[in-house]
């Protein structure tokens, strides 16, 4: 005996912040273009390098939308939750491209490090700066909706990432300007592949718990337990398993066991309505699943495999 409650496959969490990461886009890719200019011309490898990391941002956000359409199209009897899971891989992508980034920044700054270029630092400051005004302007747009979405938290935490960028690149133009280390530049390269890293290691863990199914951060699947088991007539239950299909869209299920006599002369609709009203006041999800099992039932099955 089952019981669903609610199929809904509503807008995903980063559909709902779709126009944010649209501007997020062309921010982005504006500053992008000025940015490579602006290393070409300076020679500045931390600019080049903050360009690079702010491309991967813009990719990484299509990559978003491009989820966030493909996860809103209808469930099929082949994919019955749709193609919600889309958004998650598509944060994997984003994770795995900031690795690579940072890696390849990081080793051209250990090349560069004994023969370090002359920099134009006008332009590199320009360019600089206006990347910093961009990203900060891209975390205002984008913080209200992180909390709410992998995909939006994984572009905040880049644009984030490139704001440091930008005053690495800023404070090693004045370096450069002031005392004539043009090192600094090089430095300012490794610095920024070390910010990437931490942040592409925090979204891929993410990413990897909803892949493996593991239990939603905050949940507490005692207390949980403990408040089904409270339910008038709830003998035992089992087989809890409590994931996530993409992000704000959790999913529920357990086996129950009931006595008898709670699931005559309709016990069963009172009992998965007590159920239903006790996970909902704990656990927000639409999709909760409750196979209820007759403690005689239940008896009998655990004598068959003693």
């Amino acid at each position: 005996m089952g019981h669903d409650h609610s199929h809904s496959h509503g807008i995903t969490a980063t559909g709902k912040h779709r126009k944010r990461l649209v501007a997020v886009l062309g921010i982005t890719l504006s500053v992008v273009l000025i940015q490579v200019a602006g290393a070409l011309f300076s020679g500045s490898l931390a600019l080049l390098a903050d360009a690079g990391h702010m491309l991967s941002d813009a990719a990484g956000v299509f990559i978003a939308l491009l989820a966030a359409w493909i996860a809103a199209r209808p469930a099929s009897d082949q994919r019955t939750y749709g193609y919600q899971r889309a958004e998650v891989l598509a944060a994997l992508a984003n994770a795995l491209v900031l690795i690579v980034i940072s890696v390849v920044i990081f080793t051209e700054a250990l090349r560069r490090l004994g023969s370090a270029p002359e920099v134009h630092t006008d332009v590199m400051l320009f360019a600089a700066v206006l990347g910093a005004v961009a990203n900060l302007v891209s975390l205002l747009i984008l913080r209200g909706a992180q909390k709410e979405s992998l995909n939006v938290r994984g572009a905040y935490l880049e644009v984030l990432g490139d704001l440091l960028g930008s005053f690495a690149v800023i404070a090693a133009a004045v370096v450069i300007m002031v005392t004539g280390y043009q090192a600094a530049d090089t430095i300012a390269s490794i610095l920024i592949a070390l910010m990437i890293l931490p942040r592409a290691w925090h979204l891929l863990r993410d990413v990897v718990d909803v892949l493996l199914e593991a239990t939603p951060k905050g949940v507490d699947v005692q207390m949980i337990r403990e408040h089904i088991m409270s339910v008038d007539g709830v003998v035992s239950v089992h087989d809890i398993h409590i994931w996530t299909i993409t992000s704000g869209v959790p999913v529920f299920s357990a086996h129950v066991v009931v006595e008898d006599e709670a699931l005559g002369a309709r016990g069963a609709d009172r009992v998965l309505d007590k159920l239903v009203t006790c996970l909902g006041s704990h656990f927000d999800t639409e999709h909760c699943t409750f196979q209820l099992e007759p403690a005689t039932h239940a008896e009998h099955e655990a004598h068959q495999h003693a």
